[in-house]
């Protein structure tokens, strides 16, 4: 497993997300704005799905990747911003031990503002479908009902990989 996980981190760490929409058209989802720059932010972990078969890389602004490396997380800084870029998974052609990202299915985050979001335990939550980023505005409780199980780690299931110093 972790020979798979170390292999499927290369591979994600790797792809560039091109042909999304422009980030000037793309409207809030959940009455959050889009994140601009989240493409460029610094990877915190990437995970593997077995039960819908899905890629993820969990990604971070500034003061989210700061609390992953200093074990800053339960809970997350004031301003921190998670986000999560998923893929189906799909076999690789050329390297038949690993799989990839195949069809990109969705970009969410997490917004830590424990002031403006105190009525969703300190937590905005947004997602954004498909290549053409179409905002899931289907309300933060579908996302609560969710991270329900990890609200004793903020309500995040995330746990940040460890890289060298």
């Amino acid at each position: 497993m972790k020979k798979r996980l170390k292999s499927l981190a290369v591979v994600l760490v790797g792809i560039s997300i091109s042909g999304l929409a422009s980030e000037q058209s793309i409207p809030p989802s959940n009455g959050i704005a889009y994140p601009t720059g989240w493409q460029d932010w610094a990877t915190i972990a990437v995970s593997h799905r077995n039960d819908n078969n899905t890629l993820r890389v969990i990604l971070g602004n500034e003061v989210a990747v700061a609390a992953a490396r200093s074990g800053n997380t339960n809970p997350w800084p004031d301003g921190a911003i998670v986000g999560k870029v998923v893929w189906k998974e799909t076999a690789l052609e050329h390297w038949q031990a690993a799989a990839g990202p195949g069809e990109f299915v969705h970009a969410e985050f997490m917004f830590k503002d424990s002031e403006t979001y105190a009525d969703t335990h300190g937590w905005g939550w947004a997602r954004w479908v498909g290549q053409d980023q179409v905002p899931f505005d289907n309300g933060m409780q579908v996302c609560i009902a969710c991270h329900t199980p990890v609200k004793d780690r903020d309500w995040v299931f995330t746990d940040p990989g460890q890289i060298p110093q």
